[in-house]
């Protein structure tokens, strides 16, 4: 993936960056493999708004993406690369053997016309999916299962990937992108590789109306609100916050504050915290 700079004809063109979108093969997606996506628009099922700063965006179809590789022992050959809206990484339409299509992400380096599998015995390439257990140590994986059948729920964005470092027992030792280090059962399967489009993270917006497209509305800050409106509101010119610590909306601490669950189920599997 390339990045494509623009020439500061205009002020929102100083600092744009964009996809050249080399790598994409297919403009439209399969159409057996989308659905309609309803946007929320932050609110919950009685429309109160929950997420702030959600709302309009361009129109959008899910891509239905198979993250469990349910079609072990079938080989499969890549098709197309393919935009998806929903993600920053890049999907690939599979053609199995047997007439099924399915979409995945692409791994970094997948090329149309290139032959994958799933299974045990599937061999060690890229964009093939294995359990952990039969991978060597040292292997960049992603879409990583935590609960076997489950389908993969890690290293999905782009441009990340996990390395298998240590196995000992049931469990392999994983170091995440995150840095974090943490096990995860033998049975799981993963597929080979790193996500690709490694360059998604270098994008600039440049302007605040793609942000608009993407569904996200302005963020105001809550020191220049009224009290009404925010706790950090109110005051004359340019005031302090005015509370022992920063809050949200709602009065519950912010910036710093650990938000992740007391006693969650996957703690005993960390064996070192990310930074």
């Amino acid at each position: 993936m390339a990045i494509r700079l623009y020439r500061a004809y205009t002020p929102s063109n100083r600092n744009r960056t964009v996809s050249t979108f080399s790598e994409i093969t297919r403009s439209k997606p399969e159409k057996l493999l989308i659905r309609k996506k309803h946007s929320p628009k932050g609110r919950n099922n009685r429309g109160i708004i929950t997420v702030r700063n959600r709302g309009g965006g361009h129109k959008q179809r899910f891509r239905l993406i198979d993250f469990k590789r349910k079609l072990s022992g079938v080989l499969a050959t890549v098709a197309s690369i393919e935009y998806d809206p929903n993600r920053n990484a890049r999907i690939a339409l599979l053609h199995y053997n047997d007439g099924t299509k399915r979409y995945i992400l692409q791994p970094r380096g997948l090329q149309i016309g290139n032959k994958i599998s799933t299974g045990v015995n599937a061999s060690l390439e890229i964009g093939n999916a294995l359990p952990l257990g039969n991978l060597p140590l040292g292997t960049a994986v992603h879409n990583v299962e935590i609960t076997k059948g489950k389908g993969g729920q890690l290293v999905r964005a782009a441009g990340t990937a996990a390395q298998i470092i240590a196995k000992d027992g049931n469990y392999v030792t994983l170091k995440m992108p995150s840095s974090e280090i943490r096990q995860v059962h033998i049975d799981c399967y993963a597929t080979i590789g790193q996500v690709g489009n490694i360059d998604a993270c270098n994008i600039t917006l440049g302007k605040a109306g793609r942000n608009r497209w993407l569904g996200r509305k302005p963020h105001v800050r809550g020191i220049v609100k009224n009290p009404v409106d925010h706790p950090h509101g109110g005051g004359e010119g340019r005031s302090p916050i005015g509370k022992k610590r920063p809050v949200t909306p709602t009065g519950k601490p912010a910036l710093g504050v650990k938000t992740r669950k007391k006693n969650k189920y996957s703690d005993n599997y960390i064996i070192r915290r990310r930074k």
